[in-house]
């Protein structure tokens, strides 16, 4: 009986421990995808002499970014726009991360 609680007591120390540094984990690979298309807007921005440009024209096989995948169910803008932060929502359903300006 003492084993059981004991276990159970570990338990609930470490599942919000566990909870807290996936979400930190979500969160520093949703930064660095935002990071990897703000690069290749910049590179577009830069090809193209324009301010702006669609999701589509920078991931892709033939496009500046390779191949992309979510990390926690995250959407990304579809739109990117100089000089105008990017604004990730929906990372595991609740955060929301802001990158640039």
């Amino acid at each position: 009986m003492i084993v059981v609680t004991i276990i159970g007591l570990l338990g609930a120390l470490a599942i919000p421990a566990f909870n807290k540094v996936r979400a930190s984990a979500q969160d520093k690979a949703v930064t660095n995808n935002i990071r990897l298309l703000a690069a290749a807007a910049d590179q577009y921005y830069m090809e193209k002499g324009t301010g702006a440009v669609a999701f589509t024209m920078l991931v892709g096989s033939s496009y500046y970014v390779k191949s992309f995948s979510l990390v926690a169910n995250e959407s990304y803008p579809n739109y990117y726009t100089a000089g105008q932060p990017i604004i990730v929502s929906g990372i595991a359903g609740v955060r929301t991360i802001s990158y640039g300006n």
